[in-house]
């Protein structure tokens, strides 16, 4: 995987790091404090999407799958917690 996209929490902390280390190059993040994040696309070059369930509403959750899905994006759904990620990181690895 190149490139992941991750929505929701406020700040990734050391996420990022293992992200990269687990082998993403680019990693975009979308907060999804603000409303119109919802109208955000989801850019081209996004492997997959990441979200980040406990730092997220309904609405936006709901639109970020349904963009995921048009371009046949895989999506996963998280808590901000590390081990919800990295079990996450393994379906990434069975599915690759």
């Amino acid at each position: 995987m190149a490139s992941l996209l991750v929505v929701g929490a406020d700040h990734l902390g050391h996420i990022t790091d293992k992200l990269e280390r687990s082998g993403f190059r680019e990693i975009i993040h979308l907060n999804g404090r603000k409303v119109n994040m919802v109208k955000r696309d989801i850019p081209d070059h996004v492997d997959a999407v990441l979200v980040m369930i406990d730092y997220v509403n309904h609405n936006l959750a709901k639109k970020v799958k349904e963009k995921a899905k048009s371009k046949d994006k895989p999506i996963y759904f998280a808590k901000r917690s590390w081990s919800s990620i990295n079990a996450v990181l393994e379906q990434l690895e069975k599915h690759a």
